[in-house]
């Protein structure tokens, strides 16, 4: 998990500063679509990771949040489940106390049944929890859950967390086409949804090379006519496209070292890269093929577009 920044917290946004609160690919789930690859670790028991004054260090010590950016939010996100890490809660305080910068977590809600868990993460101002499926069966296909989680136990763990949090809730479905897709089950996640009450809806689908290669996007117009079943409220998120602003003033240090960064947290293309750097995608050229040619990131075609991974 990696601390990121930009306009809209979501699990494709932002520009990673590498900040570690959990060790990559440590996460209660090992979903089908997930663009950071297999799970490595699947646990759902939280631990104490790193220590939480190294964290909030790392984090007084990096560019973006030292001069005075106008920075959107500092972000729990990246590769693993941030709420693994018992001391979250912490580290949330400690971020609100030093910066002046409103604090968003995105989640998988797994953890959210634990009472603690909510209390942790209560103080941040912005929280995106996941809710891909309705049934503990759809659930183990497209998200492939610790044994122990259980989908019920979640749904109504955003049910309370909904109705003591004062901050804003963005609910996030991700998916995926033959899998949580039938008439029948986005019905039941729109009844789930409706008792979880959250401000907005973010539907999602496969736009980065996925975990699995079976996984695959739904299309454009399935989406929209989703989006009309769960009503107002409801956004489709840009399909591959960017959603970073440009941060060429706020953003300074070694460029190959900023472009790992950001390809660490997730599958990113050129454009994504120019526009989380704010520079012109043409002088990204010569960066991407040093680091390929030295085998520290590679290229990977899917849907039509050209992805850096690590290698």
């Amino acid at each position: 998990m990696s601390f990121v920044y930009g306009p809209v917290p979501s699990r494709r946004l932002g520009l990673s500063l590498g900040i570690n609160i959990i060790p990559a690919k440590t996460c209660t789930l090992d979903c089908v679509y997930c663009q950071c690859g297999l799970t490595t670790r699947k646990t759902a028991t939280r631990e104490s990771f790193f220590p939480v004054a190294d964290i909030l260090t790392a984090v007084r010590n990096s560019q973006p949040a030292t001069r005075n950016s106008p920075l959107a939010f500092l972000t729990f996100s990246g590769d693993g489940e941030p709420t693994l890490n018992k001391d979250i809660g912490r580290i949330i305080r400690g971020l609100k106390r030093e910066f002046s910068i409103p604090v968003a977590v995105i989640t998988n809600s797994t953890l959210i049944s634990d009472p603690q868990v909510r209390r942790d993460i209560m103080p941040a101002d912005l929280v995106v929890p996941s809710l891909d499926a309705a049934d503990q069966r759809t659930f183990a296909r497209v998200d492939r859950c610790h044994r122990s989680i259980k989908v019920e136990d979640i749904i109504e763990g955003l049910k309370l967390f909904r109705r003591s949090y004062r901050g804003k809730m963005w609910l996030e479905i991700m998916l995926v086409k033959g899998i949580n897709d039938s008439v029948e089950h986005v019905v039941a996640l729109r009844k789930a949804v409706h008792q979880i009450q959250p401000d907005r809806v973010q539907l999602n689908t496969v736009v980065r090379p996925p975990a699995e290669k079976f996984a695959r996007p739904m299309s454009h117009d399935d989406l929209v006519q989703i989006q009309y079943l769960f009503g107002p409220n409801t956004d489709i998120a840009a399909q591959g496209k960017s959603q970073i602003t440009n941060h060429k003033s706020q953003i300074r240090g070694n460029a190959d070292e900023l472009i790992l960064a950001t390809v660490h947290g997730r599958p990113v293309t050129r454009q994504d890269l120019a526009d989380a750097l704010g520079v012109a995608p043409r002088a990204l050229t010569a960066a991407l093929r040093g680091l390929v040619r030295a085998k520290r990131i590679k290229p990977v075609d899917y849907s039509g577009k050209t992805f850096y991974e690590p290698a």
